[in-house]
């Protein structure tokens, strides 16, 4: 019998291999969301009840697990990305864009440095679907802005701001749904063109490919490339 529960039970995992999977990728999001994704995998290893060894078996890399880990919510901001650029109104596909990545921290701490992580793209893939990511931002981005919604003088650094504010927020208040709410509402506001009072100071060297987001706030100081 112990054979036969060792069947199978998916494409090429057993499925006590596929339990393993399972508990190590939920160990990993409550690490990363209370330790930062920087926490040492024997940490994962633990609070999933498998060996290390284990572990790697299954995920040889820190960078392979955090991928896993978020995978739904990565392929939910994609999508965001993706119904936005459809949306006939620029702003509204933006609005909902940036309320989805929020809500997206909201409900899973560790996202939000696994969503901006500045691991190096192993794959010609991952590099590509990154390039293609931000390409689309900034085309929506320009599309609101010529729609006279999207105050002209925003940045893309700006969401990257936006997104670090709200992570610290979270972080510090990761129960409290109605304050992230309404920041996020202020921030859209002081998106719009009809919130531009005068000059803004410089835009800030901050990109999403380099913010440093952790669970416990920034942990390193973003490129300057």
């Amino acid at each position: 019998m112990a054979e036969e529960s060792s069947r199978i039970a998916g494409p090429g995992l057993r499925a006590d291999a596929r339990r393993n999977r399972g508990r190590i990728l939920v160990a990993a999001r409550a690490v990363f969301a209370e330790h930062g994704i920087d926490a040492p995998m024997a940490a994962v290893a633990r609070r999933a009840g498998v060996g290390v060894a284990t572990l790697y078996r299954r995920f040889p890399t820190r960078e392979a697990l955090v991928r896993a880990a978020f995978a739904q919510q990565m392929e939910a901001c994609l999508r965001a990305l993706t119904e936005a650029l459809a949306d006939p109104d620029p702003w509204r596909g933006f609005r909902r864009l940036f309320e989805t990545a929020c809500e997206l921290q909201r409900e899973e701490r560790g996202f939000s440095a696994a969503f901006v992580a500045a691991f190096p793209d192993s794959t010609a893939e991952h590099a590509q679907a990154r390039e293609r990511a931000e390409r689309d931002l900034m085309t929506l981005v320009r599309r609101a802005q010529a729609a006279g919604a999207l105050r002209a003088d925003f940045h893309p650094s700006d969401l990257a701001v936006a997104l670090l504010s709200h992570c610290g927020l979270v972080t510090a208040l990761p129960h409290d749904g109605a304050a992230s709410r309404r920041l996020v509402a202020y921030l859209l506001q002081s998106f719009r063109a009809e919130a531009a009072r005068g000059a803004l100071p410089p835009p800030s060297p901050l990109a999403l490919r380099s913010l440093p987001l952790a669970a416990d706030g920034p942990r390193k100081r973003p490129s300057r490339a």
